[in-house]
């Protein structure tokens, strides 16, 4: 693994195994609040709770701002990440997102909970976010739970083609409640007719820096 900086300051993770960044190096922070973050808020215009389920946990960046996020608007979230390959904590102490984050916050003691939390264990980070980090194979993973919405963040397409499957997406379109939205970074064509073959209302909204746009999956 290879440490980063992208261009909003903020750090990413290259993995040689796969040729490619775990964030953009357009703005690893950037991008998550846009993506991700942005989804969150969308739901819960409606919602005082949220079940989120996260495919490919990766660096814990899009958990430790759905940490604050909860936190800050008093939003119960229950947090689920799979990640087949995890992050060391010796690695993912030398990233710098609690650094460029508000302090009032304490985003450092999140960041070093998240990841020291023991996986395939729930744990309570706070009175608002509740963590359960699964070690898994996604492709082989059979969720016993059902989401409000889920973070696609596995490697692009052509780098981890088995993560971008009709049939895995329609294992997570039965597992996502009604209303619920998967949302991912990558807009390739052949990935909109998957989700869309697999049951989705798939939208685009802009992208942050250095993509146009991103998805939205609706499950109506």
């Amino acid at each position: 693994m290879q440490l980063v900086t992208t261009a909003d300051g903020s750090h990413t993770l290259y993995a040689p195994l796969f040729g490619e960044h775990y964030h953009s190096t357009f703005g690893a922070l950037t991008e998550s609040w846009h993506v991700f973050i942005g989804a969150v808020k969308e739901l819960m215009t409606s919602r005082t709770r949220l079940t989120i389920f996260e495919a490919g946990f990766g660096t814990g960046l899009n958990a430790l701002l759905t940490c604050i996020t909860a936190m800050e608007y008093r939003l119960m979230v229950t947090y689920h990440g799979a990640e087949k390959y995890p992050v060391e904590c010796g690695l993912s102490d030398q990233l710098n997102y609690a650094s460029l984050l508000p302090s009032d916050h304490d985003p450092r003691t999140w960041f070093e909970r998240i990841h020291r939390a023991p996986w395939n264990e729930t744990r309570k980070l706070h009175p608002f976010f509740y963590l359960h980090k699964i070690k898994t194979d996604l492709t082989s993973y059979q969720p016993d739970f059902s989401y409000d919405l889920i973070f696609y963040d596995a490697f692009a397409p052509e780098k981890q083609p088995e993560m971008w499957s009709r049939e895995l997406f329609e294992k997570l379109y039965t597992n996502l409640n009604t209303g619920g939205i998967l949302a991912t970074y990558c807009v390739k064509g052949e990935v909109r007719r998957m989700l869309k073959s697999a049951g989705f209302r798939v939208t685009k909204i802009p992208g942050p820096p250095g993509k146009r746009e991103v998805l939205r999956a609706w499950k109506d």
